[in-house]
C-alpha cells in the first residue's frame, strides 16, 4: 500500500517500521476501497504514522481529549512553535479516531444507560416481531420513549411510579418547544402505545394509558401542499448539467416525481430492483410488508442508466443511490429529504414542508387531475388504507369547480 502512495524508499521503510504498521495499512486499504483520492490517502497516511506513534507513547490507549491536547505539543514543536490548524487536528482526528475506535484502541467514557433499558428493549423486540414495523418507525418510537424517561424526576425509579402527571408535564413540555398539535398527537401515540405493552406486563399502573390525553386531530382536517407542474419542470431542468451530483439527483427527483415513492423507498432501492430485461421496478414498502413493481418509464429508465454509466462511483454496495465523494456509501433517506429541500429552496418554492414528501403530494395531484380514481392512486402510492388518500380530495380544484358550478336549485 505504501509503495503505492509514497516514491522514496525511506519514506515507505519509515511507514512500514513504525507503530501498528499492519493495522495503519489495513485501514488505508479500506479507505482506498471507500473511493478516498491518492491525495487524500497520503494525508491519511500521515496522520495514522503521527497517531500511532502518540498511542504507542501512551500506552496502547488513548482518549479523545488526550489525543488532541498531544497532538497540539507534538505539532506544535515540529512547526517552530507556531499551532496547528484546525482543519490540521480535524484532518488528524477523521483519519486517527476510526482507526483507533477499529483496533480497540480509544477509550471513551461509556454511554450513559437508558432509564429502563430491559423494558425498552423487550418492547422493541415487541415492535419488530408482534406488530413487524419498519426499522425507522421502531427508532422514532424509541427516541420519544428515551425523551419521556429523561424528562421523569430522579425518584421514580419504576414505571409503577409513573403518574399521569408525568406524561402531562412531558406533553406540555414538548408544547412550550413550540411542537404542532399533529406532532404531539403522534408523540402522545407513541408513548401511550408503549404504556400499554408495560400495563400489559404489569410493569405500571394498568389505568395509566387510558389516561394520555391527546389533542384533537379533525379527519381530512390538513390539506396537501406540493409544488406547482411548472415548479416541478424548473426542479428537474436544475439537474440538467452534466456533473455527477446532478444526473444523480435527477434520478432521484423523477422517482420521487413519477411514482410518487417514499425517501426510505428510494434509498432503499437496489441494483436487483432494477430488471431491465422486463423494464420494471420493483419497490420495497415497509409499511405494506410486501414488494410493489412499477413499469420503468422511458424519462426514469434513461434517467437512472445515465446515472450508473457516467456518475455512480465504482463500490460494493448494491444499493442504486451513493455519494459522490469519499467514503462512497448508500444515500440515507435524510440526504434525499435535504437535497430536495434545497434544490426547491433554490427554485424559490415556498411551502412550509419542502422535503421529498411534497413531491410525493405532486404525484398524487398529477394522478388526481389526469382523472384515475381515488383506489387506482392508493395502489400507485401504496396507501394501506383508502381513508390516507382521501385528502387528496381537498385539492381536486377540476372535481370542486364541478361541484361549485352545479345547480343545486334544480333539485329543488
Amino acid at each position: 500500500m505504501y509503495d503505492e502512495l509514497f516514491e522514496v524508499p525511506t519514506v515507505i521503510a519509515r511507514y512500514r517500521a513504525g507503530p501498528y504498521a499492519v493495522s495503519r495499512e489495513q485501514f488505508l486499504k479500506k479507505a482506498q476501497t471507500d473511493g478516498y483520492s491518492p491525495l487524500t490517502l497520503v494525508r491519511m497516511a500521515r496522520a495514522l504514522l503521527l497517531v500511532a506513534e502518540i498511542v504507542r507513547d501512551a500506552g496502547g490507549s488513548i482518549t479523545p481529549e488526550r489525543l488532541r491536547s498531544v497532538l497540539l505539543r507534538k505539532v506544535k514543536s515540529k512547526r517552530s512553535g507556531h499551532l496547528p490548524s484546525p482543519n490540521t487536528i480535524k484532518l488528524i482526528f477523521q483519519a486517527g479516531l476510526p482507526w483507533l475506535r477499529s483496533i480497540g484502541a480509544l477509550n471513551v467514557a461509556p454511554e450513559r444507560r437508558c432509564r429502563f433499558a430491559p423494558e425498552l428493549s423487550a418492547y422493541t423486540e415487541y415492535m419488530r416481531v408482534e406488530r413487524g414495523l419498519s426499522a425507522v418507525t421502531i427508532a422514532s418510537a424509541n427516541e420519544t420513549i428515551r425523551w419521556f424517561f429523561a424528562s421523569l424526576p430522579t425518584q421514580v425509579r419504576s414505571l409503577r411510579s409513573i403518574s399521569i402527571a408525568h406524561v402531562d408535564a412531558f406533553l406540555e413540555g414538548q408544547s412550550h418547544r413550540g411542537w404542532s398539535r399533529k406532532s404531539l398527537y403522534v408523540l402522545g401515540c407513541r408513548l401511550r402505545s408503549f404504556l400499554r405493552y408495560a400495563a400489559h406486563k404489569g410493569w405500571c399502573q394498568s389505568d395509566l394509558p387510558r389516561g394520555v390525553d391527546l389533542p384533537c386531530l379533525y379527519a381530512l382536517e390538513d390539506v396537501p401542499r406540493a409544488p406547482s407542474a411548472g415548479q416541478i419542470d424548473r426542479l428537474l431542468e436544475d439537474t440538467a448539467a452534466d456533473d455527477p451530483v446532478s444526473i444523480r439527483d435527477g434520478a432521484v427527483l423523477l422517482l420521487l416525481i413519477h411514482y410518487g415513492l417514499r425517501r426510505g423507498e428510494v434509498a432503499r432501492l437496489t441494483l436487483s430492483d432494477l430488471d431491465w430485461t422486463t423494464e420494471m421496478i420493483q419497490v420495497t414498502r415497509p409499511k405494506m410488508s410486501r414488494a410493489q413493481s412499477y413499469p420503468m418509464s422511458v424519462p426514469v429508465g434513461e434517467a437512472i442508466l445515465h446515472y450508473l454509466r457516467r456518475a455512480r462511483p465504482r463500490s460494493r454496495h448494491r444499493s442504486v443511490f451513493l455519494t459522490i465523494q469519499a467514503p462512497i456509501r448508500p444515500l440515507s433517506a435524510d440526504s434525499i429529504t435535504k437535497m430536495v429541500r434545497a434544490r426547491l429552496t433554490k427554485q424559490g418554492v415556498q411551502l412550509d414542508r419542502r422535503g421529498a414528501h411534497c413531491l410525493r403530494h405532486a404525484c398524487a395531484g398529477q394522478l388526481l387531475d389526469a382523472g384515475f380514481t381515488l383506489k387506482q392512486i392508493a395502489d400507485h402510492l401504496g396507501h394501506r388504507s383508502m381513508d390516507t388518500t382521501r385528502i387528496y380530495t381537498k385539492i381536486d380544484l377540476r372535481g370542486l369547480r364541478q361541484v361549485a358550478e352545479y345547480d343545486v336549485g334544480a333539485l329543488l
